[in-house]
């Protein structure tokens, strides 16, 4: 009976008589894309959701389902809102359950439209009716759609296989003067989104329905021929790669044959050799050389070994054994080039014209390691580019700044992957000579970690006495750096290890002077930003007056690199204002600069000449700078100091210090009466100065307190500002002090004196005070650093004293 059943409604469905479909029946769930009545396909559903649902309508008399789209993608389950209404009545063939899966061919039969639902819980129940359609058998403009049909699908046929499969079985079910059929068909061959396939689904009129699956296939004719052009263009790249493997094959054979090439290892060999034919390798580098070339000779090209001994050759036959630059020693010639690539620097500049004599005097330079030590932007690494050109040497520089293993330096040993040579090896190699110069960039900066010390690897890099004999990890084999200039440079000494600093030979670059920065900007700078930015020199005009505007307002650094910035912002301005015809010539002087920089970066210098206020120099890793130092009684109440300005341990202990000595042992020599008398017109602080530190709570701040500060060269201005403070008297003539104070009053000597000089210029301050040890430092200062000051030397704070009260 079932089966009779089952028979009608195929028949029934070929001739679209409605007659036996049943009224109510079962749902799916579909999720990718619509199921249409002229498919057939095998259907994949969850057991443990849809288990109930397979097991009624196999028991069903028709067995026959519902498969219809919901609008979410998640179908396990799916809610009785999120279904659509209209669907296609399907003949369930075959299920099977396995793996938690069931499985069944579904036979498309026709359309359904939801009337009722009579469970909206699984196994879904609902009342449907099916939409029918008119008969279009004589309608001519349906067989014109129709045709257009089968002529893309026609067209769409050689440019997808599958698609002549699918036309097979639908020409063994379906007659192809069905245009319903053949409607429903071609839009399920199609890739369109699920709704695009929905909407053609729910379209009854057939007319409407062929007008949209014509679209939709004139689309995926589009992409396929699109889809076909790319495939032929990726075939014939293919064929072409593959054609050019062989012949390239054939005509290697065809070499070796005649003797015209060779192969990969002996190619290498030679090539090897002749490197080797040109170089004079010591006799235990030789000998390794000749063990690795045997080793190589036999090796299996495709064993990993192979490749580490070919680039462990490719290394070692490539560094400059025997191979040096001829020294130029021209003292003239020197000169002559430092001249011309660096303005100012004149002690510097006659330092390394002193360490070049020697060397021509001896007829080579060799030994010698360098260091300039000095601000950001004040030439380091470019003095030494310019000594390389002096001497006619290679440059090779690289930076040391972070460096935390020291690999980085002798290498890597051959048994780790991707090993290589170190730094130095890898500098000789490149420069081609065993003689370069090379500069080893930030020495203050290197780091350490658990890979290891660069600093102590540098320790037989930089020893004359033992680099002739250095050894590479990579290459295990010792290479001579004896005739090899090092040149270091760093911002300041105190992070470089003792035993590094003992191996070089310092030489010092201060900051430039603002005379000295506008020849700098005159000469180089800016004709360099002009040319950068496309400028000619009529177009620009920077007034000398403009210009130390800049320097002193905008750019007052030790260096010259901020400078360099502040005049590429000044030529792009000039660009902007030509480009833009506000004008063709721009004149820059003081009066209009700030239409161009905009504010000043810096305040101008104040004289703090208050009471309880002094001057100190203090130096800092960007150059010298002034440091005023303020002092003010707080309470009465309690003795007691208090210090503020972000001070380093060294500078509070010189605060200490001098407090301690001031309101101790030196309290006495206040110069004032202790009935609190009048004295040369001023009147003291307090009526018992014996007791006014003994009751004061002290508090001394240096300004600027996010800038870090520390050093013991602050001692005597701290105790000249608690002294002020003390005798309520403030120093009529404006002085800035530098020295270090011991608890007896002694002042030491302190560094950075050039620094601190420099910096007192700028600062426009010509009254100095600094120690009687350092007098001979000043006294190697050049003339035009030392020319308009008064400079007091002093041995102990009592001098001191008497410069700034008179007594």
């Amino acid at each position: 009976m079932a089966h009779k059943k089952k028979s009608k409604i195929k028949d029934v469905s070929m001739e679209t008589d409605l007659e036996y479909l049943p009224s109510e029946i079962y749902l799916l769930p579909l999720s990718e894309r619509p199921f249409f009545p002229p498919q057939t396909l095998p259907i994949l559903m969850s057991e443990e959701v849809w288990r109930d649902s397979i097991e009624k309508i196999s028991d069903s008399e028709d067995q026959v389902a519902g498969l219809i789209l919901t609008e979410t993608p998640e179908v396990n389950p799916a809610k009785a809102d999120e279904f659509y209404t209209i669907g296609t009545l399907v003949s369930i063939h075959h299920p099977v359950m396995a793996s938690g899966k069931v499985q069944f061919i579904a036979e498309g039969i026709h359309r359904f439209r939801i009337v009722e639902w009579l469970s909206d819980e699984p196994p879904y129940r609902v009342k449907v009716d099916y939409p029918q359609e008119p008969d279009y058998r004589n309608d001519e403009k349906l067989k014109a759609y129709a045709i257009a049909i089968i002529n893309s699908l026609k067209e769409l046929m050689p440019l997808n296989p599958l698609y002549s499969d699918e036309l097979k079985y639908f020409l063994n079910r379906f007659d192809p003067n069905e245009p319903s059929a053949l409607t429903d068909f071609a839009s399920s061959l199609t890739t369109a989104d699920k709704e695009s396939l929905q909407d053609i689904l729910e379209t009854v009129n057939l007319r409407v329905r062929m007008k949209k699956v014509l679209k939709l296939i004139q689309q995926e004719l589009e992409v396929a021929e699109m889809q076909a052009e790319i495939r032929s263009q990726v075939e014939d790249k293919m064929s072409r790669q593959q054609r050019h493997f062989f012949l390239r094959e054939q005509l290697k054979t065809i070499q070796k044959e005649l003797g015209i090439a060779k192969d990969d290892r002996t190619a290498d060999l030679e090539r090897f050799n002749k490197s080797l034919s040109r170089l004079t390798l010591p006799k235990m580098a030789q000998k390794r050389v000749d063990e690795e070339m045997s080793k190589f000779g036999i090796l299996e090209t495709g064993s990993p070994e192979y490749a580490v001994t070919r680039n462990y050759l490719d290394v070692i036959c490539n560094l400059p054994w025997g191979i040096y630059s001829d020294d130029r020693l021209s003292l003239l010639g020197a000169k002559r080039v430092l001249n011309r690539d660096h303005a100012g620097l004149k002690d510097v500049k006659e330092r390394i014209l002193e360490f070049l004599a020697v060397g021509s005097l001896k007829g080579e330079i060799s030994g010698s390691i360098l260091l300039f030590v000095g601000p950001p932007g004040v030439g380091k690494t470019s003095i030494g580019r310019s000594i390389a050109n002096a001497l006619g040497r290679k440059f090779y520089r690289f930076s040391l700044g972070g460096m935390r293993d020291d690999a980085e330096i002798k290498g890597h040993r051959r048994t780790y992957i991707g090993a290589m040579p170190g730094k130095i090896i890898q500098a000789l190699k490149e420069s081609e000579t065993s003689n370069p110069v090379i500069m080893l960039d930030e020495i203050d900066k290197v780091g350490s970690s658990y890979h290891g010390d660069p600093a102590s690897a540098l320790l037989e890099v930089l020893d004359p006495e033992q680099n002739d004999n250095f050894l590479d990890h990579y290459l295990d084999v010792r290479m001579d750096l004896s005739r090899v200039l090092f040149i270091c440079t760093a911002n300041q000494l105190d992070t470089i290890p003792r035993a590094l600093l003992d191996r070089m030979e310092i030489i010092r670059l201060s900051g430039y002077l603002t005379r000295e920065k506008i020849e700098i900007a005159q000469k180089y700078l800016l004709p360099k930003q002009i040319e950068k930015t496309g400028l000619k020199d009529s177009q620009m005009n920077l007034t000398e007056t403009g210009l130390r505007k800049v320097i002193e307002d905008y750019a007052r650094e030790a260096g010259v690199r901020n400078l360099d910035k502040q005049l590429g912002r000044l030529a792009r301005k000039v660009v902007m204002k030509i480009a833009t015809g506000k004008a063709k010539k721009v004149t820059i002087s003081a009066k209009n600069l700030v239409d161009f920089l905009g504010q000043s970066r810096f305040d101008p210098d104040k004289p703090m000449q208050n009471i309880g206020v002094m001057t100190g120099l203090a130096w800092t890793s960007l150059g010298g700078t002034t440091l005023n130092i303020e002092v003010a009684r707080i309470h009465q109440s309690a003795r007691g100091l208090k210090l503020t300005g972000n001070l380093g341990k060294v500078m509070k202990e010189s605060a200490e210090i001098a407090y301690s000595y001031v309101s101790g042992s030196f309290s006495d020599n206040f110069n004032v009466d202790l009935h609190g008398k009048k004295l040369r017109g001023k009147l003291c602080a307090d009526k018992k100065p014996e007791d006014f530190f003994a009751k004061s709570l002290i508090h001394l701040h240096v300004p600027e307190g996010a800038t870090p500060k520390d050093g013991p060269s602050a001692g005597i201005t701290i105790a000249a500002a608690l002294v002020s403070l003390a005798r309520n008297e403030k120093v009529k003539i404006r002085y800035a002090m530098t020295g270090e104070m011991t608890l007896t009053g002694q002042v030491l000597a302190v560094g950075g004196i050039r620094e601190k000089i420099i910096a007192a210029r700028r600062a426009g301050i010509k009254n100095l005070i600094i120690p009687e040890s350092c007098k001979g430092v000043f006294n190697e200062l050049p003339n035009y650093l030392k020319q308009g000051l008064s400079v007091q030397f002093v041995g102990h704070f009592k001098e001191v004293f008497k410069i700034l009260f008179g007594k």
